[in-house]
């Protein structure tokens, strides 16, 4: 009879476990006329509102790389969204086209600004979201953006840079960044200069920017996507992956997640 309530409370256990899943779906939001599509990322096992995390795609575009990111947030505890920078959830095949629809949301800054704030406008209204907690990485040409979003002001705990460019046309200025900041660079990232790294240090601490700078040694450009050796083949590009960087930017993202959102 022992036995018995002990296998019982086994598969009760084993069943609550099962249930407690990470659900991933397809949302739609706008900013102005533009359509764009995301992917929000939970724990439904989990039952109180938690800290919100925005994942903002590489210059490729809102792929399944973003969609990876943003789940694996959401294991952590966190609900993840995965932004739409471009609209209409579309992806560049070939690096004249990512530059393209990169170059164009660089150029207005406005815009940029505006479809970040309704991405993270639709995650604070998650029934799972602290509204009061929210942080944004970005991965290359997405940690650009979280890095420009810092600069302009807008409302985040903190931003993560994995390999992004640190070069801006918009200066952090002392008062306006409200979220801290951390960098993971690659050491031996060929698009981002010893003087970059050196002129986006003096900016930050010029602006009394809470930030910290993470370089890891032998890394180069998108140095966390296990699909950047092919991508670097593919089209001659200087691009490599590197497990031990990756595992380490991430280990750093999770413990400056858990200090920046804490409560």
């Amino acid at each position: 009879m022992k036995q018995l309530g002990v296998l019982t409370l086994l598969l009760v256990v084993g069943l609550g476990t099962a249930q407690a899943a990470v659900t991933g779906k397809v949302v739609e939001y706008r900013a102005g006329k533009t359509v764009l599509k995301g992917y929000l990322a939970y724990d439904d096992g989990v039952a109180e509102k938690r800290p919100g995390v925005l994942v903002v795609h590489e210059w490729w575009g809102h792929n399944e790389y973003a969609r990876k990111r943003a789940r694996m947030l959401a294991e952590l505890g966190y609900t993840a969204l995965a932004v739409d920078m471009y609209g209409d959830g579309k992806q560049a095949a070939h690096p004249e086209d990512a530059g393209k629809f990169s170059t164009e949301v660089k150029r207005n800054m406005a815009n940029a600004k505006a479809r970040f704030v309704a991405a993270m406008d639709l995650l604070k209204g998650q029934k799972t979201v602290d509204p009061e907690r929210i942080a944004a990485i970005g991965y290359c040409f997405g940690g650009s953006i979280v890095l420009d979003m810092a600069r302009m002001g807008v409302d985040l705990d903190g931003v993560v840079s994995f390999h992004g460019s640190l070069s801006t046309s918009n200066p952090a200025k002392r008062g306006v960044v409200k979220a801290k900041v951390l960098v993971c660079n690659g050491a031996d990232d060929p698009f981002v200069s010893q003087a970059q790294v050196a002129q986006f240090k003096k900016e930050m601490k010029d602006a009394g920017v809470d930030f910290k700078f993470k370089s890891y040694k032998g890394a180069k450009h998108a140095f966390t996507n296990p699909d950047a050796d092919n991508n670097g083949r593919k089209f001659n590009l200087p691009l490599a992956y590197s497990g031990r960087a990756d595992r380490a930017s991430w280990s750093d993202m999770k413990k400056f997640l858990d200090r920046v959102l804490k409560k």
